[in-house]
């Protein structure tokens, strides 16, 4: 307890965020429990209805409750979002990590490879490949996973270069280690604290890119609760009813500062320096 106390005093902007952001956990896991009605119950009677006593955020066009499905929207934004860093963390790690440590042909490869998705503007690649593998939430990770693991590549494979020829590694092949002992024991502790720290800060940013694609047509589809494709549904209803879009906008508006300031007090708790 003296240990936690001590940690929460020396680092009370993260101690603050984390709390923050495992609030905006709890609301995906409980989203059953904290909903008011049911997010796809659709009662044309009640169309777009202004935030009420009986509906905290109005109705929309389907007059389906705006307040539950910003809710559910929550389950599935996360969600999405945190398994496409996932995904780009370890696909880009273990391929950086590979072509800095193997160099030669292997680094030339995977390098190129890389170049070569960098070369296209992110979001116009992305659109272009959710768009041959069709619309829906799994084929917009897909597709955003596609042009962001570059990053995560260029970044490992720079923290190993730094370590690959030092006096222990080559002790470690010296004595007969090895390949995958030396790059698990080695390699990746070197590169883990940098590549958490860029994944913790990515989580907001990709899902503005989650919600960009489902609010474009390429994400998730109706009647899915998510934010970007609720923001597509009440645009049409901008000026007649802005709280189709205020709301879900807030949400995502709300949930992008915690991880990203969450992402930024992570990197201080992790300087070595400190």
């Amino acid at each position: 307890m003296k240990r936690l106390s001590a940690f929460v005093k020396k680092n009370p902007s993260f101690t603050v965020f984390l709390i923050l952001a495992l609030c905006i956990v709890a609301v995906a896991v409980l989203a059953p429990v904290l909903a008011t009605h049911d997010p796809y119950e659709a009662v044309l009677a009640n169309a777009v209805q202004a935030p009420s006593s009986e509906h905290l955020f109005g109705t929309d066009k389907l007059s389906r409750d705006l307040f539950s499905r910003v809710i559910y929207g929550t389950r599935t934004s996360l969600s999405a979002a945190l398994c496409l860093v996932c995904i780009i963390m370890v696909l880009g790690t273990v391929l950086g990590i590979v072509a800095g440590y193997f160099g030669g042909a292997v680094d030339a490869v995977i390098m190129r490879i890389s170049d070569m998705m960098v070369s296209f503007p992110g979001m116009v690649l992305a659109i272009a490949i959710a768009g041959i593998l069709g619309a829906s939430m799994i084929n917009a990770v897909i597709a955003i996973a596609a042009v962001s693991w570059t990053k995560y590549a260029r970044l490992s494979r720079s923290l190993v270069l730094k370590i690959r020829n030092r006096d222990y590694v080559a002790a470690a092949q010296v004595t007969g280690s090895k390949t995958g002992y030396i790059l698990y024991r080695y390699m990746l502790p070197n590169a883990l604290p940098t590549i958490i720290i860029t994944g913790a800060t990515d989580i907001g940013s990709m899902m503005l890119e989650i919600a960009a694609l489902s609010f474009l047509g390429f994400g998730a589809q109706s009647p899915t609760a998510e934010w970007g494709l609720m923001l597509n549904e009440g645009r049409a209803y901008m000026t007649a009813a802005p709280w189709l879009m205020i709301f879900p906008g807030l949400a995502i508006f709300i949930t992008v500062v915690v991880f990203n300031l969450l992402g930024d007090s992570l990197r201080d708790v992790l300087d070595p320096k400190s």
